[in-house]
């Protein structure tokens, strides 16, 4: 969710090399497809007068898939989340539910019809994990457990406090120790891209109007990572995998 849509596809296409695609969404407005190689990688759509009235921030929004957007949304409630809104209807593309965790972080389910979302993964330029920023790691791993059936976990031999987020036997994201996250931050999720190399990634980034948050560092047996966020404030994190295939 951008406050600039077309800022964005001018960054993101430097940045990543991604294609945009616009898609009518109704009077003024579209939905932009960032295509990699032909293959959809992710997607932007222009903040509206309501969110600007919220004062909600430009931001990159993580979506799970769902088999059932509705029962996904009133189990959420179960659990103690928010529907925030849906479950609704995107012709012909999907049925979708917008959802705050206990914790206060927003994530949405979708249950595809023609669109099944990420087209392209496990290469230079794609999406590869998202963190959870949430001062409340027990909390979030009840609510996440029981409504997508996550497992979280410690690292083997890893006394940081990092929890390890498992989606059958795929390893997809975590929720660092609250001492590693951003003071006074709400609860968000943290997207990351993959890149060939950090350095150059982020150097790119600041030349084409970024902000830096967090420099490239090495994570000792992870790899290398930035953090930066997009001239509209949109923050993300860029890593490359230190580890052996």
């Amino acid at each position: 969710m951008t406050s600039d849509q077309n800022a964005a596809k001018t960054f993101y296409g430097g940045l990543f090399g991604w294609a945009p695609q616009d898609m009518p969404m109704g009077p003024d407005q579209t939905y932009t497809i960032f295509r990699l190689d032909g293959r959809d990688a992710a997607a932007a759509f222009g903040m509206g007068a309501e969110e600007r009235e919220r004062r909600i921030p430009t931001h990159w929004h993580l979506y799970v898939a769902a088999e059932d957007a509705d029962g996904a949304a009133a189990k959420a409630v179960e659990l103690g989340g928010k529907v925030l809104e849906g479950p609704f209807d995107i012709p012909d593309a999907g049925r979708m539910a917008v959802i705050q965790d206990p914790t206060g972080a927003v994530i949405s389910v979708f249950q595809p019809k023609r669109h099944s979302g990420l087209a392209i993964t496990g290469e230079a330029n794609t999406f590869c994990w998202a963190d959870l920023m949430t001062p409340d790691a027990a909390r979030a791993k009840q609510f996440y457990s029981g409504l997508f059936g996550w497992d979280l976990m410690p690292g083997e031999k890893d006394p940081s406090g990092y929890l390890h987020i498992k989606n059958g036997e795929q390893f997809i994201g975590g929720i660092p120790p609250v001492r590693e996250q951003t003071r006074n931050a709400p609860p968000h999720w943290l997207v990351y891209f993959w890149v060939e190399d950090v350095d150059a990634s982020t150097k790119k980034a600041q030349e084409l109007g970024a902000r830096v948050y967090a420099p490239p560092m090495t994570i000792e047996g992870v790899g290398r990572m930035a953090v930066v966020a997009d001239p509209q404030g949109a923050v993300f994190a860029l890593f490359k995998s230190g580890r052996r295939e």
